[in-house]
């Protein structure tokens, strides 16, 4: 009968011999249980080693290898966790979320519009009649002066004044100033 590492070694040589000795073997069959997933199967040998330093009877049982026992606690661990990852909803990295469209948001969006209304509704009625031909009915500067009776460049003044009394009103809104 093989001694056992317990009673020729202190615990945490027989750990790191146990490290030595199984780490490789056991991290290629982890990995290839979770997928090529190397974060996970560094996490899962890692949990079998604190296994076998929790259960020291598994040392002194007899065999000439604690692969065989290992290999099974390692195996228990992946299916246990691969259950508790399929209880709960996936995973998603930051990235992915980073580069997701932001949902819509009806209240933020009514909040805008209640702002922009006030800013615009705070300019003279110069600059809020230039800014309504030409963004909100759509009209380019030669139209927009031929219907308020105007010079095209009071209209681009006008036009230049008015988005920058906006961009300051606006701030909190990412215009800058």
């Amino acid at each position: 009968m093989p001694l056992s590492p317990t009673l020729t070694r202190t615990a945490p040589e027989a750990l790191a011999a146990l490290q030595r000795d199984h780490g490789r073997a056991l991290f290629g069959f982890l990995l290839g249980l979770t997928g090529g997933d190397t974060q996970r199967a560094e996490d899962l040998v890692q949990e079998t080693l604190v296994r076998a330093w929790q259960h020291p009877e598994a040392w002194e049982s007899g065999h000439d290898s604690m692969r065989p026992w290992l290999f099974t606690v390692g195996r228990r661990l992946a299916i246990d966790a691969r259950r508790a990852r399929l209880s709960r909803p996936q995973e998603v990295d930051s990235e992915a979320l980073e580069q997701a469209p932001a949902p819509f948001d009806g209240v933020s969006s009514s909040v805008t519009a209640i702002d922009v209304r006030r800013a615009v509704g705070s300019l003279g009625p110069e600059h809020r009649e230039v800014l309504l031909q030409v963004y909100f009915r759509d009209r380019s500067v030669a139209e927009a002066a031929a219907e308020l009776g105007i010079p095209a460049g009071t209209v681009k003044s006008r036009t230049y004044y008015a988005l920058r009394a906006l961009r300051k009103d606006l701030q909190g809104y990412g215009l800058g100033a």
